[in-house]
């Protein structure tokens, strides 16, 4: 069961990432508009969906996972650290910001509305980007 959540909490990245960035790249278009398509909505509602299920295996993997450590030698080790501090608490403000925009999307202006999510969201995939175990960084993650 562990080595399918890995699978799954990995693979589901690229789902997130790519509804992510469908997402600003439909709000940076349409930022001047007041117009909100319901394809817009649905876009918008499945990068805080996926980003919520990503949490939930997330917090899973976290207790289970043999890379996260919390004892002394968490801090002064590469990868215990990452996986234990900067991953997750990176990945949290990501959600928190993903969650944030959503509802702040949802309770804005009709001029607004694309401007939240493209602040907000984009804010969310940069920190996201810098939280990802990607395989150049040496902390012992694959692509998939």
């Amino acid at each position: 069961m562990y080595t399918g959540i890995v699978h799954a909490h990995s693979g589901l990245r690229w789902i997130l990432l790519l509804l992510l960035i469908t997402a600003i790249v439909s709000a940076f278009t349409n930022r001047r508009s007041d117009e909100v398509s319901p394809w817009h909505r649905k876009n918008y509602l499945l990068v805080m969906v996926f980003a919520h299920i990503q949490l939930l295996l997330g917090i899973y993997l976290y207790f289970y996972s043999t890379k996260v450590s919390f004892g002394e030698t968490t801090m002064s080790d590469t990868v215990f650290r990452f996986f234990s501090v900067e991953h997750t608490f990176g990945m949290l403000i990501s959600i928190g910001l993903i969650t944030f925009g959503h509802r702040t999307y949802k309770n804005a202006q009709a001029a607004s509305k694309h401007k939240k999510i493209l602040v907000y969201y984009g804010l969310a995939l940069l920190i996201m980007l810098l939280s990802i175990p990607w395989p150049f960084r040496n902390l012992g993650a694959d692509w998939f």
